[in-house]
């Protein structure tokens, strides 16, 4: 019985989550509480399970901020480490907005290469791609999509295509490091990986992948942003980059932040220090270095996104408490007929479409623990199939304008400024460069570890 109702609160809030009836952290929380009561006290009489998923014992370990030697898998339910992270970059990133780091960056950029149309177009990419690894996606394409639609009207250009594909950069950059999509900051912390194993396993799909994402997008784009360029004017003429530099003093200062950030992420496997104290450190040190300004960061930090995060982990939680998600591994192990190439074929494909649809967050959350099960089951290497389904995940979302947040993000930012983009001319552009990426993956995927 409590099989079947964990099933059925968790598929009512997939439902709720794509209709956006409710706001989604209102969705998770309530489904969350449901679980917790009709599941695990009606159904299972089980304190433990309540406490388990909980996991807030966790926090109070060494191990949960300082780790020596090889990193353990966490406990079913919410991963505090995933939840604290996420916290420390957002308010990492908005001090930095809040000094103009990320408009600088964007129109220094574009003055280096004379305000040219494909330069810009090229070194945007890039950018979205560089800045992803690192960064929250959303607040990569807000600052990118906005000063895209900016220099379009400066030099006469439709943005809707950069914009397009800064999207999928973005997606695809966050696939390459633990901490540039929230389903590798969850699979990293949930599996014990750390920032370098992204690097060189996802990141170098990622590599290999750009070059021929950057040279699509500028075939099928080249035409339409020429198409309405005018004639060039003087640079003098522009916006100065520094006039974006709201604060000096802050921008030395996130400049500093960032970079540490960096490194201490690179490091983390060395250090020993875990994303969980690295997102302590550098929400603190931007705290302190904003000054009077502090309470103001604190107030735009998108909390309902950690909410969010916090019910969801609850849900899945009662999904591997009442052995659901053992009984989904033990299906794909039956269908693959315990095939290593079958099996990641599947998740590959199964991730990249499911993501392209519903968020891929939850589902990043609920195949974590399926693909530890298949592990066990069917002799599959672990990071292989963590791979597998990052790769998946972090880039099918890109299909379709609701696959992802960064998405949504984008399409907002140019509709409100009369660059209305639907779901056709959407698909059209973004549907083949997700297949190519997926296919690139998987053929990368068979070759280095089959």
């Amino acid at each position: 019985m409590e099989q079947i109702l964990a099933a059925i609160i968790f598929i009512a809030m997939f439902i709720l989550i794509i209709t956006e009836i409710w706001k989604r952290h209102v969705v998770t929380l309530v489904s969350a509480v449901l679980t917790m009561v009709l599941v695990f006290g009606v159904c299972m009489h089980s304190m433990s399970a309540v406490i388990d998923t909980l996991n807030v014992h966790s926090i109070f370990t060494v191990g949960f901020w300082y780790h020596t030697g090889t990193a353990t898998e966490t406990s079913c339910g919410i991963n505090w480490e995933t939840i604290i992270f996420i916290l420390g970059m957002m308010i990492m990133v908005e001090g930095m907005a809040h000094v103009g780091f990320f408009r600088w960056l964007c129109m220094k950029i574009a003055k280096l290469v004379n305000y040219k149309v494909i330069p810009i177009f090229l070194t945007f990419m890039i950018l979205s791609t560089f800045l992803a690894m690192f960064i929250d996606s959303i607040t990569v394409i807000l600052f990118l999509a906005a000063v895209t639609i900016e220099l379009s009207q400066l030099l006469k250009f439709n943005p809707v295509s950069m914009i397009l594909a800064e999207i999928f950069c973005a997606n695809l950059g966050g696939a390459a490091t633990m901490c540039g999509d929230p389903p590798n900051i969850i699979i990293g912390t949930s599996l014990g990986y750390a920032f370098s194993d992204f690097v060189i396993n996802t990141g170098v799909i990622v590599a290999i992948t750009i070059p021929l994402v950057i040279l699509y997008f500028y075939l099928t784009s080249r035409k339409q942003l020429l198409a309405e360029v005018g004639q060039q004017i003087d640079c003098c003429d522009y916006p100065d980059p520094a006039s974006a530099i709201k604060d000096k003093k802050g921008f030395i200062i996130s400049w500093i932040i960032f970079g540490c950030a960096i490194v201490l992420l690179i490091t983390h496997a060395l250090t020993g220090l875990t994303v969980a104290t690295i997102g302590v450190f550098v929400s603190v040190v931007t705290l302190i270095a904003s000054g009077k300004g502090a309470l103001s960061l604190l107030k735009k930090v998108d909390y309902e996104t950690i909410l969010f995060f916090i019910g969801l982990f609850v849900v899945v939680g009662g999904l591997e408490q009442t052995g659901v998600l053992e009984i989904m591994a033990e299906y794909i192990g039956k269908v693959s007929g315990g095939n290593p190439k079958v099996m990641i074929a599947i998740i590959l494909w199964v991730s990249a479409i499911a993501s392209a649809f519903v968020d891929n967050i939850p589902f990043a959350a609920t195949m974590i623990p399926i693909i530890r099960t298949l592990a066990v089951t069917q002799g599959v290497d672990l990071s292989v199939l963590a791979w597998t389904l990052a790769m998946g995940t972090d880039i099918g979302g890109s299909a379709t304008p609701i696959g992802a947040s960064a998405n949504v993000v984008g399409i907002a930012t140019a509709s409100k400024e009369g660059y209305f983009i639907r779901w056709g001319r959407y698909c059209k552009i973004m549907v083949p460069a997700t297949i190519i990426v997926i296919f690139i993956s998987m053929v990368v995927i068979y070759a280095r570890y089959l």
